[in-house]
């Protein structure tokens, strides 16, 4: 396969999806540059692996989480190669034990589906319910890869455009972590 890299948003938006280009119009409005990449669905490593050389950014894995009451809800943002320890993960973020949340509260909350999380959906999260945990080796690339809020097309944004401009707009804030 072979992939594309683009300056910026698609000139020809037929067939997006609406969350899709308004993630576009919110970049292009906060004055973040971004890359783009369309692709067949992100599912299995081996197109992660060939979209992430494309990219020449590591996507990060978005786990979306929330505690056992369901009344705290967690976006961890990861690198693919380390393991998310419910425990560790749970104790630095000061709430009981994380898990997996349900795709409703998913949608619900950030307008993606599994396979397509992304920091991208916070700004669809309005009412802040969603806690951004960040991964300290995430924090150390000058690049993230993201998708944007669907996992036929994934970004390259700078990392001080992603925890500067677009989370001051969104109005979140992040915990940093250690996963192992």
């Amino acid at each position: 396969m072979s992939l594309v890299l683009y300056n910026g948003r698609p000139e020809d938006e037929t067939g997006r999806l609406e969350k899709e280009i308004r993630t576009y119009d919110l970049l292009d409005q906060l004055g973040i540059e971004y890359r783009r990449l369309d692709h067949e669905p992100a599912e299995g490593p081996e197109i992660c692996a060939e979209i992430e050389e494309s990219l020449g950014a590591k996507i990060c894995k978005n786990l979306f989480l929330a505690n056992r009451q369901r009344t705290k809800f967690y976006m961890l943002m990861i690198p693919e190669e380390k393991v998310f320890r419910s425990s560790d993960i749970s104790k630095q973020a000061g709430s009981s034990r994380l898990h997996f949340a349900e795709p409703e509260y998913m949608e619900e909350m950030i307008g993606t589906t599994p396979g397509s999380a992304s920091v991208m959906g916070l700004m669809n999260d309005k009412e802040h319910r969603v806690q951004l945990l960040v991964d300290e080796d995430v924090l150390n690339s000058e690049y993230i890869g993201c998708h944007p809020c669907i996992n036929t097309s994934s970004l390259r944004i700078r990392k001080e455009d992603i925890f500067g401009k677009f989370l001051e707009y969104t109005g979140h804030n992040w915990i940093t972590v250690h996963a192992e």
